[in-house]
């Protein structure tokens, strides 16, 4: 048994024995999340494929999210349990184009496809599912929490963005005992993917393949906290630590200024990113990125991690609209490093968008983006909005065609283009019942890379039990 699982049974122990006090019960509550998922993506390029790579990918589910939340035992320390079970029920999987590339030889296949894990023939499953349990205890403002957990952190963000969401397993402890102040710190050992029901160890890119040169981690450490020194001016620093792959620094300052009838918020981040253990020296363990050339002459694309990461994002919003301006360098010889086991995974970048996340070595990224919300127009719940970035000076490689060729992509670009129409049931039988639609166009010459075209079609609805 490790630490973590004996550490949960521990507490779950002491939350038995006063589960009767008052408190756990009573301010306990219990959710039922749904969420109806389609999503379609035209693969364009023939000529850039690898064998078996699909033009089309489509599916399409039902997911169940059961939320139970429990309250906390009296006492000076005060005892609870929490639950998610998740269910991804498929619907359709296009006929064969879910995405998954079923395995062959010297090809390990894909982890999954887009939204369903995959059979050893490559085809979606019918469902799978996964049960999360949380103890958690509480002393005035500080929370320690064991077992299933959803960060959202500048150096750790759970990925919501199929039919259901990323979970990790560890331990997280956060304190706002000092006024304007907010404390988190934790350990991550294990994650399951959007797409799966299983756990696994964590990698980034470059060392994530299912092959046995691929290599992974169970510890992932993070400290930090948010300092609100006035009601419009935040600071924030972050560390984390993917052991044996690479140590992050974070550092972020938000501000919000009321200027006219509007308000500007300002939104800066720095990412100090180096290099772990057995990354530094160990190729099994390198990340992906651009690293010169041998003296063959060819394009070293693995290497330690080696990355600055500065970013700027300005925001202003009047009267319903939102327009924002940003900008955004990725410096040294590594992509942005970032926990990713390859099956989906989001970073916290002003960058990271539906397809792309404009954050390889070399990368300068300026986007521009506007929101509406129709309530100023007497139509409350209405929400619109469009983003568009561009990046170039990317140094990076990929492999081109049936017989994936090594090509160098020194000096490419990418550009993205995202829609989003979402509208919300304000009132009536049909309260809170949320229609979306995701739109993006995604356009490079990165080698190996094709355009995509990708539609998303959302249908939620969250139904308090209790």
């Amino acid at each position: 048994m490790n630490k973590s699982t004996l550490a949960l049974a521990v507490a779950l122990g002491a939350i038995a024995q006063q589960a009767g006090a008052a408190g756990f019960i009573e301010d306990s509550k219990a959710t039922l999340g749904l969420r109806n998922f389609y999503i379609n993506t035209d693969n364009r390029d023939d000529a850039t494929k690898a064998a078996g790579a699909q033009n089309k990918q489509e599916e399409w589910g039902q997911a169940f999210d059961l939320r139970l939340i429990s309250g906390y035992t009296q006492g000076t320390v005060g005892f609870g349990l929490d639950a998610i079970g998740l269910l991804g029920v498929r619907l359709d999987s296009g006929g064969g184009t879910n995405g998954a590339t079923p395995p062959s030889t010297g090809n390990p296949g894909s982890y999954g496809g887009t939204v369903f894990p995959s059979k050893s023939n490559g085809e979606a499953v019918d469902n799978f599912s996964s049960l999360g349990l949380t103890a958690k205890a509480k002393i005035s403002q500080t929370e320690l929490k064991l077992g299933t957990l959803q960060p959202k952190l500048p150096v750790l963000v759970t990925n919501d963005g199929r039919l259901l969401p990323q979970t990790f397993q560890g331990g997280q402890i956060t304190s706002g005992d000092i006024k304007d102040l907010t404390l988190v710190a934790g350990q991550i050992e294990k994650a399951k993917g959007r797409n799966s029901s299983n756990v696994q160890n964590l990698s980034i890119a470059g060392a994530n393949g299912r092959t046995a040169a691929g290599r992974d981690s169970n510890k992932f450490y993070y400290a930090g906290g948010d300092y609100k020194i006035t009601k419009d001016l935040t600071a924030q620093y972050y560390y984390g630590n993917l052991d044996q792959f690479y140590k992050q620094h974070f550092l972020g300052l938000l501000h919000n200024w009321a200027i006219g009838p509007g308000v500007l918020k300002t939104d800066l981040r720095y990412f100090n990113s180096r290099s772990d253990g057995a990354n530094s020296n160990d190729s099994n363990y390198f990340t992906s990125g651009d690293y010169g050339t041998n003296a063959a002459g060819n394009n070293i694309v693995k290497g330690k991690v080696d990355n600055n990461l500065y970013s700027g994002l300005l925001l202003y919003s009047v009267a319903g609209h939102t327009f924002g301006g940003g900008y955004q360098v990725s410096n040294g010889n590594s992509d942005f490093p970032f926990l990713n086991q390859g099956d989906g995974a989001s970073a916290y970048l002003t960058t990271d968008s539906q397809i792309s996340k404009f954050a390889r070595a070399g990368e300068r990224t300026w986007q521009a983006r506007y929101a509406y919300d129709f309530a100023k127009l007497g139509v409350p719940g209405l929400t619109a909005g469009v983003v568009y970035l561009r990046g170039d000076n990317i140094d990076t490689f990929g492999r081109v065609g049936v017989a994936q060729t090594q090509t160098n992509s020194n000096g490419a670009n990418e550009w993205e283009r995202d829609i989003t129409v979402a509208y919300v049931v304000p009132e009536g039988p049909l309260k809170n019942v949320g229609v979306a639609w995701k739109n993006a166009m995604w356009r490079n010459d990165i080698a190996g890379q094709r355009n995509q075209d990708e539609n998303r079609l959302i249908v939620s609805y969250s139904l308090p039990l209790f």
